[in-house]
């Protein structure tokens, strides 16, 4: 599929969702829409992902099937300056992908300009209507079940969790990620998003995906959130108990002492938060953190390295940067 993707004025670093596509998925990227950076391309700014170039508007972008919304905001609002984009798109005979909280098909100019043109309006974030609750069965998925988990949010849990599957497909293992997050969603073509879950259904929403992978040598379920967030933990709380984990990863962004948006609180020292999450899972699973991640994105080698040496011995833990590094060491960890 040939796809343009919308990050205005987030590209790259506020542009996960756009990064993650680029990175690990199947789809043809015929274009960036970024005001910020009309007429560059994306090997600009990220190297190691596949290039594409960056206009300003929709009208502009070559010939394509879909347009999809590669931003997130806090609290999965649409931005009415992509209104325009998205209408382009739409006429131009595209469907529209977004991972919003704020449902395109709902929205009545959106979805009249759809049937009249004859495309589809997916909310990847629309869970199914028959969840349930957790029957606690999820540990009886014959599976080793890894959980990403985080210090912060967008803290690398999508990233490693992709990352780790590669790798272990590598070694000849029957390897899958279980996608939590309209991401990994995206990436993969199927998941269900937790984080718009009704709260009661939210751990076997998450026991429902480990069970859908079902048997294989490793399952790599994309966390959510963090324990101690002061707005996410209870998405973090739910997967961490739905999926039953064996082991745990924690990733951690380099030099994060507060949490994103949140500065006012800070974040626990690392020790702690291995004892809150270890503690947390032991009624229900008794899965330990074995393994670390770290974004050193932005640093200087030399820095990252002594990050990342920082963060394993602070974990006292195999840790890496799965951007920068293979994830050789970590993976042994987990199996």
């Amino acid at each position: 599929m040939r796809v343009a993707i919308l990050a205005h004025e987030k590209f790259p670093d506020d542009a996960k969702t756009a990064v993650g596509i680029l990175r690990y998925g199947d789809y043809e990227v015929v274009g960036i829409l970024d005001r910020d950076h009309p007429g560059e391309a994306v090997r600009d700014h990220l190297p190691d992902v596949q290039d594409a170039p960056i206009f300003e508007r929709m009208t502009e972008v070559p010939r394509c099937d879909a347009l999809v919304v590669g931003v997130a905001p806090i609290g999965g609002g649409f931005d009415e300056t992509w209104r325009d984009d998205v209408r382009t798109a739409i006429e131009r005979g595209c469907d529209v992908i977004a991972g919003l909280h704020y449902f395109l098909s709902e929205d009545e100019e959106f979805a009249t300009l759809a049937a009249e043109h004859d495309v589809e309006l997916r909310d990847v974030r629309r869970p199914p209507d028959d969840l349930t609750v957790a029957d606690g069965t999820a540990g009886d998925v014959d599976a080793r079940i890894v959980l990403t988990v985080g210090t912060d949010c967008s803290s690398g849990k999508m990233t490693s969790s992709f990352e780790l599957r590669d790798a272990a497909r590598e070694r000849g293992l029957d390897a899958a990620v279980a996608p939590t997050g309209q991401t990994g969603i995206m990436i993969a073509g199927w998941g269900i998003a937790i984080d718009r879950v009704i709260s009661d259904f939210a751990a076997g929403a998450t026991e429902r995906l480990v069970e859908e992978v079902g048997e294989k040598d490793v399952i790599f379920v994309e966390g959510q959130g963090a324990l101690v967030h002061p707005a996410y933990s209870g998405v973090t709380t739910s997967i961490l108990h739905g999926a039953q984990p064996y082991a745990l990863v924690l990733c951690h962004i380099a030099g994060r002492g507060q949490f994103g948006g949140y500065e006012r609180f800070d974040l626990p020292d690392l020790r702690t938060y291995i004892q809150l999450y270890e503690n947390m899972s032991a009624p229900i699973s008794g899965a330990t953190v074995d393994a670390g991640m770290v974004n050193t994105h932005g640093m200087p080698v030399d820095a990252a390295d002594d990050a990342i040496d920082e963060f394993a011995a602070a974990i006292d833990a195999p840790a890496t940067d799965p951007v920068r590094y293979d994830v050789d060491d970590v993976l042994d960890a987990l199996l």
